[in-house]
């Protein structure tokens, strides 16, 4: 059994490469976008009741998918990987998303862990720059499970803001910039513990941004606010949006 995972989870080279905007990664982004779209469609004609349910659904797959790497990662990788423990914005909104579904006080800032989901996992969806510098076959485990995993969280997302909108206020602003902070705070927390000479892992760009733009000694002390204000920002301007298109949902209880 060990042999035969390890065989069918073993990172596959050679042949085509795993290319950002791609055929296969357009294929993914348009599938997982238009999944979420036509699950919110679907959920419109539904009670609150299902709408809750289907969300416990989606972000309970999303954890699932999440932990199960954990257990399979030394048969694809031959070893655990501490990069992946929950201190980058897309895997620790997936936990306190999943949390906040089970929890009187993560409850109260549910859509602003749906939000941050929905962007990072959108993002990162968009632009896998990770599994197209690895140079990959596309059919490879560790791709295929990364663009799962950021789909699945990009359509809970999408079902939290359009049906929990209603929740948002513009004088309550001030939640969506505390997750931030606390998620910068957080990658900080995990950089700081596990950092070595021999390995730095830079959760969530706090020390350094993915382009590496800032020179190296200046740059931990940039990194975290620049990442706390394009968040913050993205967060309001999808915010704006929602607000310009669509009409906040009536007679419906929280999700």
């Amino acid at each position: 059994m060990y042999d035969f995972l390890t065989k069918l989870l073993a990172d596959k080279t050679g042949g085509a490469a795993f290319r950002c905007f791609g055929l296969f990664h357009i294929c993914v982004m348009v599938f997982f976008v238009a999944a979420g779209v036509l699950l919110c469609l679907h959920l419109k004609k539904k009670n609150p009741e299902k709408r809750a349910k289907t969300a416990d659904i989606v972000v309970g797959v999303a954890l699932g998918i999440y932990i199960a790497d954990f257990f399979l990662m030394p048969f694809a990788y031959g070893e655990i990987q501490i990069a992946k423990l929950p201190f980058h914005i897309c895997t620790a909104m997936c936990v306190m998303c999943f949390w906040s579904r089970h929890s009187a006080f993560l409850r109260k800032f549910r859509l602003q862990f749906a939000m941050f989901g929905f962007l990072s996992n959108l993002t990162y969806l968009i632009y896998p720059a990770a599994m197209m510098w690895m140079k990959l076959h596309p059919l490879s485990y560790r791709v295929v499970q990364t663009l799962i995993f950021h789909g699945v969280m990009m359509i809970y997302g999408m079902i939290v803001l359009v049906y929990e909108r209603r929740e948002f206020s513009w004088k309550k602003i001030y939640k969506d910039l505390g997750v931030i902070v606390c998620m910068a705070l957080w990658a900080r927390l995990g950089n700081a513990l596990y950092n070595s000479s021999k390995k730095v892992y830079n959760w969530f760009y706090v020390l350094q941004d993915p382009f590496e733009m800032f020179p190296a000694d200046i740059a931990p002390y940039i990194s975290p606010f620049l990442n706390i204000v394009i968040f913050f920002a993205a967060a309001v301007a999808v915010y704006w949006i929602l607000s310009k298109v669509t009409r906040p949902a009536r007679k419906t209880s929280p999700l």
